[in-house]
């Protein structure tokens, strides 16, 4: 899911960087959203896991609202007042969710549910949050880890960073419809195996610098959550591969499932209860130049983790394996596949956005803006010679 500047435990601030110690104690926590169901056809049992709440409000993806919309009606066909559609305009910020938050409190809703994407979810929490009141979750892709998480990340309108903010509690229930996330693009799939290759690495990177989690004001990480993140990691390499071939015929099989689990619960749960570092903080970093915003957050993070990889000076081994994986499934290892010209000035600018972010100083070493810019250069340099070589 996309992360960022969170307000938690253990925060200092150096000539004006916020920046993140050790825990101060021994206290661990471990946090999850109430439910998760993952399954084919899940959709349809929507009526009767809104029943017990009252009237429902439908947060909808706009390029999704249509249609959903329609299969909604059919889902509450027995009584039709007891749902509400909106349609997402498609910018998580703060006058999207005060529009939504005043159709809401105006018609009586009693939950708020998400439906579609990464921003689009954010969104719900976020008016959940607002009007204090529960909230499920309904992907419509694999794209992120969003679903799971309890954090949402705000935008500004015109759809560049700001921060994060964490919500009063988790979801009640995370639906996962796995037709649904089959019949998605390929591209948000992969979007969302390249959020999930985060997690291991910056699982390991806060346990190096024993940095908080995001569960509550932060603790220290239980050793279950270290497992889920690693297992993330093995499931997109044991399955990853799998799981697109049989997508590219429209077949949902058990890798495909498996990688679904992996992109969505494994990976939210992994960082919401170990952290996260470098990978996600040049994600941050560079939606400050205008021409990342059309790319997904997992395309962004990607290229983030091979500057982790740089930046942390990873095993040839394990360099090799990850490049080679992330350059076959066709996630962007440079920055000319992000549309970014690898300028002295757009360099500098990332660099600066992203040592302004705590999250890269989660490494166990210190950051300075001179060395995330040598780690985006190296990074952009290694994944060009992988693209040569494949």
């Amino acid at each position: 899911m996309a992360h960022g500047n969170l307000t938690t435990g253990g925060r200092t601030s150096i000539e004006g960087i916020h920046t993140y110690i050790m825990v101060e104690n021994t206290t661990r926590a471990f946090g999850c959203p109430l439910r998760y169901i993952q399954g084919y056809g899940e959709f349809s049992n929507l009526a009767s896991y809104t029943a017990k709440f009252g009237k429902a409000c439908f947060i909808i993806d706009g390029f999704l609202f249509e249609e959903l919309n329609a299969r909604l009606k059919a889902v509450y066909k027995d009584d039709s007042g007891i749902f509400l559609s909106v349609c997402f305009k498609g910018e998580c910020w703060d006058g999207e969710i005060e529009r939504i938050a005043k159709i809401a409190r105006g018609n009586g809703i009693s939950v708020i549910v998400g439906v579609g994407g990464g921003k689009t979810l954010d969104t719900a929490k976020l008016c959940a949050d607002e009007l204090g009141l529960p909230v499920i979750i309904v992907p419509s892709s694999a794209s992120n880890d969003a679903p799971v998480s309890e954090i949402a990340v705000l935008y500004t309108e015109s759809g560049e960073y700001i921060g994060s903010r964490k919500m009063k509690r988790n979801a009640e229930l995370v639906l996962v419809d796995s037709e649904i996330i089959a019949k998605s693009p390929r591209r948000l799939f992969v979007a969302g195996m390249g959020d999930a290759l985060a997690t291991w690495f910056e699982a390991r990177a806060n346990e190096a610098s024993d940095s908080p989690n995001y569960v509550g004001q932060g603790y220290k990480r239980c050793k279950i959550g270290m497992a889920i993140a690693e297992t993330c990691h093995e499931t997109l390499f044991n399955d990853g591969k799998k799981a697109l071939m049989a997508l590219e015929r429209g077949a949902i099989t058990e890798a495909v499932e498996n990688v679904i689990e992996a992109n969505i619960l494994m990976s939210g749960l992994g960082f919401q209860n170990t952290g996260l570092a470098t990978a996600h903080g040049i994600h941050s970093g560079l939606t400050a130049v205008p021409s990342t915003h059309k790319y997904l957050h997992g395309e962004k993070v990607a290229f983030g983790i091979v500057c982790q990889m740089i930046l942390e000076n990873s095993p040839e081994e394990e360099i090799d394996e990850v490049m080679a994986f992330m350059v076959e499934i066709g996630l962007p290892v440079t920055l000319a596949q992000l549309d970014v010209e690898a300028t002295h000035e757009n360099i500098s600018a990332i660099a600066s956005k992203t040592v302004q972010n705590p999250l890269i100083h989660h490494e166990p070493f210190k950051i300075t803006g001179e060395l995330v810019y040598s780690a985006i250069l190296a990074a952009d340099q290694l994944g060009r010679r992988y693209l040569e070589n494949n």
